[in-house]
């Protein structure tokens, strides 16, 4: 049972959260700490390819938006002995690519934006019982990005385009958590909270501004159902509400505007997934997941296209005792929306992502 627990827990393979929530491409990797070894080493990397377009007053088209995207991931994991167990992970926790193709009449013709992320969490986890267990961490987070804004929809620019770069940002957050298990059936429970991480920059005019990655909340579980198949799954909240990127040289916001903000977000996000797992053959796991995202019906900003999802997964996993690979696809279907530059309409837009996961044990 412990065996089809892994399989079907590896379905994430990055791709899960690869558009959740604003500019989140991937979730809490604390799980690491419960792979079985003494030594455990994975890497992860997932391609997302997003379709998203829209039309502004009803007749031009924006063209694809989003550019397709390759996230990495690399974890080990030691278990030091029986109560104690420790993890290092580096992964790019957020990030946007985002362009409009020049030369078309529409208000957004030429702009683009580049958000990068690199994050490395060191964990700790302690074994208080049998079934309880907590852990923590620290997280250095490094945020750089982007943009080129068309004067058409600058708000007070003196006519002219608006470009903002700004370098890594190092930053640094903290992770705290706790689970309880069952492992004759395989269940355990384990929420994550993960802190926000406040990124500091300057604008061209020297004026400083802040960026938030915001607070985070995960609960996973999983748990036995029948010989050889589990149900897993998780919930994931995200506050991003606080999250913003607005630099004073920006200029003022009509009245009634989000506000002097590049980017935003208007709502806080759930992100629920629910899957189930099934052993086939000693060597031979496979899994088949939902994902769903609600759609919070905000206008959303010109460097997003939608809101809310729904998606489908399915990973098949080979395993032996000294290794793993895992291989899976996800097929993701956007929601509509509504943006804020005057007529921006996105709809009927969609991604797929795939993914591979080598695990070693040693």
């Amino acid at each position: 049972m412990k065996k089809i627990a892994a399989a079907a827990t590896t379905l994430g393979l990055a791709t899960t959260s690869a558009f959740a929530g604003q500019i989140e491409r991937d979730g809490d990797r604390s799980q690491i700490l419960f792979e079985e070894g003494k030594n455990y080493l994975e890497a992860t990397v997932a391609n997302v390819s997003p379709s998203i377009s829209g039309t502004f007053m009803g007749v031009v088209g924006s063209g694809n938006i989003q550019q397709n995207y390759t996230q990495f991931s690399l974890g080990y994991k030691h278990q030091i002995n029986d109560k104690w167990a420790f993890a290092l992970v580096g992964n790019s926790p957020v990030g946007a690519d985002v362009s409009y193709a020049p030369g078309t009449p529409h208000p957004f013709s030429g702009g683009n934006a580049e958000v990068n992320s690199r994050a490395l969490t060191g964990y700790l986890k302690y074994q208080a019982t049998d079934r309880v267990s907590v852990y923590g961490g620290l997280r250095v987070q490094a945020l750089s990005g982007n943009v080129f804004i068309p004067a058409a929809i600058v708000p007070a620019n003196g006519g002219a385009p608006y470009t903002l770069a700004v370098n890594d940002d190092y930053q640094v957050g903290y992770v705290l958590g706790g689970a309880y298990e069952i492992p004759d059936i395989a269940l355990r429970v384990a929420l994550t909270y993960e802190s926000e991480i406040e990124h500091s920059y300057t604008d061209s005019t020297g004026t400083p501004f802040d960026v938030t990655i915001p607070q985070a909340a995960t609960l996973h579980f999983q748990t036995g159902v029948a010989a050889n198949t589990l149900v897993f799954g998780s919930a994931r909240w995200r506050e991003w509400t606080e999250f913003q990127i607005a630099p004073a040289d920006f200029g003022i916001a009509a009245v009634g505007a989000p506000g002097p903000a590049i980017a935003f977000g208007t709502s806080d996000i759930w992100t629920f997934e629910l899957g189930v797992g099934r052993k086939f053959t000693e060597n031979w796991s496979g899994a088949f997941s939902i994902g769903y995202e609600e759609d919070q019906n905000d206008i959303v900003g010109n460097l997003q296209g939608f809101d809310g999802y729904i998606s489908y997964g399915v990973a098949v996993k080979y395993e032996t005792e000294a290794y793993e690979f895992t291989t899976g696809i996800r097929y993701i279907d956007f929601g509509d929306t509504i943006t804020t530059t005057i007529g921006g309409n996105f709809s009927g837009n969609d991604a797929v992502a795939v993914g591979m996961k080598l695990g070693l044990r040693f």
